[in-house]
């Protein structure tokens, strides 16, 4: 049996020309060493948004296959580097034993799920298949947006295709400082938090924040969450058996905080922060645990960075990518920087914000030397 072929190739130019789509491919395949793909993961900046389709077919005569399935994102990256601002491809071909195929019922393969803002439904997410993917996206976050699958744009704005031949581990990194351990909330009404505790939610945010932010004019929300645990809150935050929800608003009058999505009394929830040391540490974490998962070391990777975390929460770097880089050096990556990222959380699919998704393949039907 012919073994996994599988490489990745990059295309950038100054404009959204369908020849770079066909130059990453072309490079891509190059590397492997093979002439035609059997398939291509395909994806483009948001440049090409408004009309991919001349790229898919370019991608498509210099793969020799018509199964292509990506999207269009703020940012894209592979094994060499990664592209936030300019126009440009990448592209993954596999060949040989593994290869992108249509999802069938009781899918027990990992699932490639791709979606647009508006077409991400929690019935779609929820479907009982184990996903990896992100939501497609530009910079301002208002697109258009674009989603592809058997080389053709899908109108419904969704794309899910089963990786054969391939053994995956799943795993996402939150990586998150804990400001606080979780404490029970005491007191809802609607979207906002009354009470955590014994003592209004506002008042239990300040005192845990850390003297420097606390004596800021002005309370940095947009680095300010919480984590709302699942099973044994003593080890939660440890196992990462948490997600995270979003500050809307704080209510000094009512000393209450309003979240993106609504908790229920009872609920356990820990103060967080976003930190690039924390990051680093739980990306470096996530890494390992998801590789142990494996069999033997991957053939290839998927990454997937929100676009909020990837280089302008590092400065300038993707320390999530480096770190993968480094701990599997030659190894082909390619993934996008979206508006949301989806993945493994307590044995069901999430939709995770501010986060990097890893999926880490290995090629499973490869015959013993």
């Amino acid at each position: 049996m012919d073994g996994i072929r599988v490489a990745t190739g990059l295309g950038r130019g100054a404009r959204a020309q369908p020849e770079l789509a066909a130059a990453a491919v072309t490079r891509a395949a190059a590397r492997a060493h093979i002439k035609s793909a059997r398939s291509v993961i395909l994806f483009l900046t948001h440049h090409f948004a408004s009309d991919p389709k001349p790229a898919l077919r370019a991608a498509a005569r210099a793969a020799s296959c018509t199964q292509i399935t990506g999207c269009t994102a703020a940012g894209i990256l592979t094994e060499e580097e990664w592209i936030l601002d300019a126009p440009a491809a990448a592209a993954m071909v596999l060949a040989g034993p593994c290869y992108l195929d249509h999802v069938h019922k009781a899918d027990e393969d990992a699932i490639l799920s791709l979606a647009t803002p508006g077409d991400l439904s929690a019935d779609w997410l929820d479907a009982g298949y184990r996903r990896v993917g992100t939501v497609a996206g530009d910079i301002a976050g208002r697109g258009p947006f674009r989603v592809w699958s058997g080389g053709q744009i899908r109108r419904e704005g969704r794309a899910e295709v089963a990786l054969r031949g391939l053994q995956a581990s799943l795993g996402a990194s939150q990586g998150v400082r804990a400001l606080t351990s979780p404490i029970e909330v005491a007191e809802v009404q609607g979207y906002d938090v009354l009470k955590l505790g014994h003592y209004p939610a506002l008042n239990v945010l300040v005192q845990a924040l850390p003297i420097g932010v606390r004596e800021m004019d002005r309370i940095p929300l947009h680095l300010i969450m919480g984590g709302v645990t699942f099973g044994d809150p003593a080890t939660a935050i440890k196992e990462g058996r948490y997600r995270l929800n979003h500050i809307v608003a704080a209510n000094v009058s009512e000393q209450s905080i309003t979240f993106a999505e609504r908790l229920t009394r009872g609920e356990r929830l820990f103060w967080a922060m976003r930190d690039t040391l924390a990051a680093e540490r739980d990306m470096r974490g996530t890494i390992e645990k998801t590789a142990q998962a494996l069999s033997g070391p991957p053939d290839c990777a998927l990454l997937f960075p929100c676009a909020g975390r990837g280089p302008h929460f590092y400065g300038n770097r993707d320390r999530d990518l480096e770190l993968l880089t480094h701990h599997f050096p030659g190894l082909p990556v390619i993934g996008t920087y979206g508006n949301g990222e989806i993945g493994p959380l307590d044995e069901a699919n999430h939709l995770y914000q501010y986060s990097a998704v890893l999926g880490l393949l290995r090629g499973s039907a490869i015959e013993a030397p």
